[in-house]
């Protein structure tokens, strides 16, 4: 095959492309995993998958690039920002009434938005090297893209298993371009995570069973969209408003001080998924979910799992009487459905006792007031 005589030079107009495609940051590595492969193998003996079959049905492909694109050499990593202006975090997490969807899929499914960037990279280096063979990747197939990422020098993997940036944060999407030419490969970053264990004592659940290493089986991530069946009754209180997704051990990282905005519309918030009443989701029809979230990475858990996760934050909401009525008004659609819905209803019963007992001190307490000639606000 005829290569470009500088290939230094190349690398140098890879990068140029990719950021003119609006990647913030291109980088490139060799293929070799193999000091993750025992890490690998470690992380699914622990039954740390899950139910994600697919992570073990691959084995050690994971950690072999090469073996997806035979006669691949080079993997092209790129990074996109997807954190919105106003992303309304603490407001949306403060207040139970409302859903919190993980930022990441508040627009338009990243999985679309980058494999087509990516492809429109492969054939710009494919006018300049014609026999040059690519394939693209976004979360499509059985790669490690966060080492890979690592290697390509985007970042550092954080203690959440996160990859981090120094100018960016975390706040960004992966995706990788495989290719088979020679290319010269870049200087991972150091680690800079120092002593901080923040995302490891602020996750909910204590998913991160120590430093970078994630049981997602105890992961809210897991829990509202990979777990396809009945949500284990002992993490329900702890999910709180979030419906889909989780983003603590991101938020409370120091390092998401200096994250930037994206300036992608694709990624802009869908206003009807930007912090919703949880009444209202759960009112959805079938028709309306699959409307509503139309070219949104949230269609893929489907309308079942999506009621089941809204039922949860509505056991985990205040006492309404809306509460209770919309609950009831969905029991005996689903066996599954049923389960969460009778347990949110008892959590609603728990707390309308819980509110009816504050009333009273309340009502106790204006008429020893009004008794003793005191403001009625006293």
């Amino acid at each position: 095959m005829s290569l470009p005589l500088d290939l230094h030079q190349l690398a140098l107009d890879i990068k140029k492309w990719g950021q003119d495609l609006g990647f913030q940051q291109v980088g490139i590595s060799d293929t070799d995993l193999s000091l993750e492969e025992p890490r690998l193998q470690a992380w699914l003996d622990n039954q740390y998958h899950g139910e994600m079959a697919w992570m073990a049905r691959h084995g050690m492909m994971r950690a072999r690039p090469h073996e997806l694109l035979p006669g691949t050499l080079r993997v092209i990593s790129v990074r996109m920002n997807y954190l919105p202006a106003k992303a309304a975090f603490a407001s949306t997490l403060k207040n139970p009434q409302l859903g919190y969807v993980s930022r990441y899929a508040l627009g338009r499914d990243y999985h679309k938005v980058l494999r087509n960037r990516l492809k429109k990279l492969g054939e710009t280096i494919r006018e300049r090297c014609s026999e040059a063979q690519f394939r693209p990747f976004v979360d499509s197939a059985p790669v490690l893209e966060r080492p890979l990422a690592v290697k390509a020098g985007l970042g550092w993997t954080g203690k959440h298993s996160l990859v981090l940036n120094q100018q960016a944060g975390s706040w960004f999407f992966l995706g990788e371009l495989l290719i088979d030419l020679p290319l010269p490969v870049d200087t991972p970053q150091d680690e800079q995570c120092g002593r901080c264990v923040a995302c490891l004592t602020i996750c909910p659940t204590n998913a991160i069973v120590e430093p970078y290493k994630v049981d997602a089986r105890r992961c809210i991530s897991y829990l509202t969209i990979e777990l396809e069946g009945v949500i284990p009754e002992e993490f329900r209180p702890l999910i709180g408003n979030r419906i889909y997704g989780c983003d603590d051990c991101q938020l409370i990282c120091p390092w998401n001080r200096y994250s930037q905005l994206t300036d992608e519309d694709d990624f802009s918030p869908r206003a009807v998924l930007h912090a919703p009443p949880l009444t209202e989701l759960f009112a959805w029809d079938e028709a309306k979910f699959l409307r509503v979230t139309e070219g949104s990475a949230i269609r893929r858990i489907g309308h079942l799992r999506w009621l089941r996760n809204v039922a949860v934050a509505i056991g985990n909401a205040p006492w309404s009487a809306e509460n209770v009525a919309v609950l009831e008004a969905r029991r005996g659609e689903n066996e599954m459905l049923d389960e969460h819905i009778v347990w949110a209803l008892a959590r609603q019963l728990a707390r309308r006792s819980e509110h009816a007992i504050e009333m009273q001190g309340q009502q106790k307490r204006l008429v020893r007031a009004v008794e003793k000639g005191l403001p009625r606000d006293a």
